[in-house]
């Protein structure tokens, strides 16, 4: 597992007890933090380890979200998506036939973890057209540990990006979607943060970086 940063709260913590200002000063460290050990050889995890796509729409979610890509299968991000439909799957674990797989089509999935292996789930999204996958926990509360995505030992391959998001962060996406009523959010990825100002750094509120 990967951790979001060092020295992030438990989950479960409370985090009304941080002020504005001392939020910012963490998030600027840690932006900080993963610039230096991008530049630096060998100094341990660097920035290209974490993927950032960034929410347009509903504007209640509307952050920038961190994903790991898979370790051993799937495809890269050849092309920036500065406007595409994230659409959850129907089912959630996406192992079999979709619901909705006309809505997936040339779009990005978001699947929820459990019922079959990363690679099965990235492969059915492929089948139905999708463009990448972003396959959320299923630990609602995790706002912190990253899983590692390896293949299965079926020997098979995926063509398509596969990327692991944090529990908490899926959650919120799927919860804000459904009170709006809607069936996709809009969204940016990939995203390079090193281009944007810190004070423009929209985080979710949720996590800590």
């Amino acid at each position: 597992m990967r951790r979001r940063g060092a020295g992030a709260p438990p989950m479960g913590a409370a985090r009304g007890r941080v002020v504005p200002g001392a939020a910012m000063l963490h998030r600027s460290l840690w932006l900080w933090l993963c610039l230096c050990l991008c530049c630096c050889p060998g100094s341990g995890l660097r920035l290209h380890e974490y993927l950032y796509f960034q929410v347009l729409s509903p504007g209640d979610i509307r952050y920038i979200f961190t994903a790991t890509p898979a370790k051993d299968f799937g495809g890269v991000f050849n092309t920036r998506y500065e406007q595409i439909h994230l659409v959850p799957a129907d089912p959630p674990e996406a192992c079999g036939e979709l619901n909705n797989g006309v809505f997936i089509q040339d779009q990005i999935a978001l699947v929820e973890r459990g019922g079959c292996s990363f690679l099965s789930k990235t492969r059915v999204i492929q089948e139905h057209g999708g463009r990448a996958v972003i396959i959320a926990d299923n630990a609602y509360e995790n706002d912190s540990f990253y899983i590692e995505m390896i293949q299965d030992s079926t020997r098979r391959t995926a063509d398509i990006p596969a990327l692991f998001l944090l529990g908490r962060d899926g959650y919120m996406i799927r919860r804000s979607l459904e009170q709006h009523g809607l069936p996709w959010a809009v969204i940016s990825i990939p995203v390079n943060v090193t281009s944007i100002p810190t004070y423009e750094m929209m985080q979710p509120p949720w996590t800590f970086w």
